[in-house]
């Protein structure tokens, strides 16, 4: 029989100790030649390789050398190829570590940034995407590290994606420039190879693309003849073949309702990968929060569905030499995982956290849309206080939460945050705004000149949705979200005072005239798109800025920021913590020293976790 006790108070096995040991699976890669494995787990803010055959326990290659891309906001971390892993350094270098000796050694000299490194066929060569946050290019290096580096191609303001052709004679890479971002307009290149001391590039030239068209993940195919790559097609995305002797296109095929790609926030992100018979493609298909595999066959364009049950999420595919399929895997109910695909089904070789929870304890979504202010569907999800041995009379506390980006989504994963908080009685709605993913490309542009307004909007839309469905205590909401999710926290807070009880924002943006002034290279005129361009927008920079209007917040607030964010620096947080002080608004505001954008550390999470639960009680459960 459950016991009664009021929401937010329930005991729950979901401890800050134990998600604060959670490791995060980042990456996960097939030998090019071998059936070895490697994948990237994050522990406490170190990135760590993991080597395995799949059949053992695997082993670290570089505990003593962290491993993080280090172009942009991070991804595309390493290679490997016949016992050879070259990978990035969180100190800006490229180290080889081969498999049977003891330690890394760099291969590049320590300036900058560097991504994505891809090794020859022949393991002679690494080309790689350089930035020392200035100028972006291509370059190369031979794998031993004797020469030093070459740049192969510049001019362009942003690479991504460089890949070799099985006979090391071409390369491709996606490329961009400002003021777009990947997800709005990229260019598909291709080059010939020359060699001599170290490679070259000749005969450069573009395949698709232009300054209305998202190209995305070029791969060549087993037998080299092909391009393949996804391209959008006015509101959703479409399957490109190039045939690259006659240097003509054709569509594999282009689904209705769904996205092929996910954005380009960081580096090495694969939605697809071919079979290395040349026949089909394996790709992961996006639908509303959730994630489907299919193969679609070469020859005829069948399509057919790959059961990843019980599975709602799957990323970063890769498939080895002999047709096995790996991928980092996760849902509401399941931690994230990496499998490989086998005869009887997909077998687990490594878990970012034990999995000792009763899945009563992780509920499921259930998938709302509600109606914005100008007649347009909103959509979110919501999920329910869960805890078998607990139950509370009258209506739940319920965070609404805003996922970062803001050109990001909310999907069907598990997420620490969501089973600890609705564990001890919280309800949770996951706010896919106006502008998010997924959703199609009408519905991203909806914030086109109107971030501040309509994600706004948005978020008190959908909590007023839940008090109408008699899902949430109207006096016990609460907004909470991290970066631009934490902008509009505190948007909200100054706009409609009163509605949620507490905001917690995580490196949230206040000022949006000195963040345009700080802002890192990769997000230099995003605002250009999501406010407009100053001084033409100026008026609107002020309105969406929390902290000119702070003396309208009223509801407690909590602010987490991190000393070593180079996104959203400290002022952001300090100039609205003078603010939140000169006039007596409840408030906590903690610095995490060493830590950036996005909380990595141990001991920050199990200080964030416990914080955050004081503060809710204080100020909502137990506030008059």
């Amino acid at each position: 029989m459950k016991q009664n006790k009021p929401y937010g108070l329930w005991a729950s096995p979901i401890s800050a100790e134990e998600l604060s040991q959670g490791i995060r699976l980042n990456e996960v890669r097939w030998d090019a030649e071998k059936e070895n494995l490697v994948w990237l787990e994050g522990r406490s803010g170190q990135g760590v390789l993991v080597a395995s055959d799949t059949k053992e326990p695997g082993w670290d290659l570089n505990q003593e050398i962290s491993c993080r891309g280090g172009v942009g906001y991070g991804g595309g971390e390493f290679d490997v190829l016949n016992d050879v892993v070259i990978f990035a350094g969180k100190d800006g270098r490229l180290y080889r570590r081969e498999l049977g000796y003891d330690r890394p050694r760099a291969i590049t000299p320590s300036y900058g940034g560097v991504a994505s490194p891809k090794i020859s066929p022949d393991g002679e060569w690494v080309i790689y995407v350089f930035s020392d946050g200035n100028l972006d290019v291509l370059a190369v290096v031979d794998s031993e590290g004797k020469e030093w580096p070459r740049i192969l191609k510049q001019g362009a303001d942003f690479y991504m994606q460089p890949t070799w052709s099985p006979n090391g004679k071409q390369i491709t890479w996606i490329e961009w420039d400002h003021p777009h971002m990947p997800w709005e307009a990229t260019r598909l290149m291709v080059a010939d190879v020359v060699m001599g001391d170290l490679p070259g590039l000749n005969n450069i030239r573009l395949v698709d693309g232009n300054d209305e068209t998202i190209i995305f993940q070029p791969e060549f195919s087993p037998d080299g003849t092909t391009l393949s790559y996804i391209r959008s097609a006015e509101e959703w995305d479409e399957f490109v073949l190039y045939d690259l002797a006659a240097e003509k296109q054709t569509v594999l095929l282009a689904p209705q309702g769904v996205h092929l790609t996910i954005p380009a926030w960081v580096q090495g992100i694969r939605t697809y990968a071919w079979m290395p018979d040349n026949k089909s493609i394996i790709y992961i298909q996006h639908e509303a929060g959730f994630a489907r595999l299919y193969q679609v066959e070469i020859k005829n364009g069948d399509i057919s569905e790959i059961n990843i049950q019980p599975y709602t999420w799957i990323r970063q595919i890769h498939i080895s030499k002999l047709g096995k399929i790996t991928a980092i895997v996760t849902s509401p109910q399941i931690t994230p995982r990496i499998v490989v695909r086998e005869e009887q089904g997909w077998r687990t070789v490594a878990r970012s956290s034990p999995e000792n929870i009763n899945p009563e304890y992780l509920p499921m979504p259930e998938v709302i849309s509600w109606q914005a202010e100008d007649g347009s569907e909103v959509f979110g999800l919501y999920y329910q206080p869960a805890n078998p041995k607990f139950q509370s009379e009258g209506l739940p506390p319920v965070i609404i939460h805003i996922h970062g980006g803001p050109t990001s989504q909310a999907t069907v994963r598990y997420d620490a945050d969501i089973s600890y908080f609705t564990s001890r009685g919280y309800g949770w709605l996951e706010v896919n705004h106006r502008g998010s993913t997924g959703y199609g490309y009408s519905y991203q542009n909806k914030l086109y000149q109107r971030w501040g307004d309509v994600d706004v909007e948005d978020a008190v839309s959908g909590a007023r949705t839940l008090i109408d469905r008699k899902l949430a205590n109207p006096k016990q909401l609460i907004i909470m979200g991290g970066s631009a999710g934490g902008y509009t926290v505190l948007n909200s807070l100054v706009r409609y005072p009163g509605v949620f009880k507490a905001g917690v924002s995580l490196y949230g943006i206040s000022n949006l005239f000195t963040l345009d002034q700080d802002i890192h290279k990769f997000e230099a005129h995003n605002n250009d798109f999501l406010i407009g361009t100053l001084p033409e927008a100026a008026e609107r920079y002020h309105a969406w800025s929390a902290v000119f209007h702070a003396e309208r917040i009223r509801d407690a607030l909590a602010i987490f920021q991190g000393s070593e964010d180079t996104v959203v620096p400290q002022n952001q947080a300090e100039e609205i913590v003078k603010k939140l002080r000169q006039q007596g608004v409840p408030f906590i505001y903690q610095l995490y020293e060493g830590e950036g954008h996005g909380f990595r550390k141990n001991e920050t999470l199990l200080d964030f976790y416990k914080q955050v639960e004081m503060f809710l009680q204080q100020n909502v459960l137990f506030a008059p």
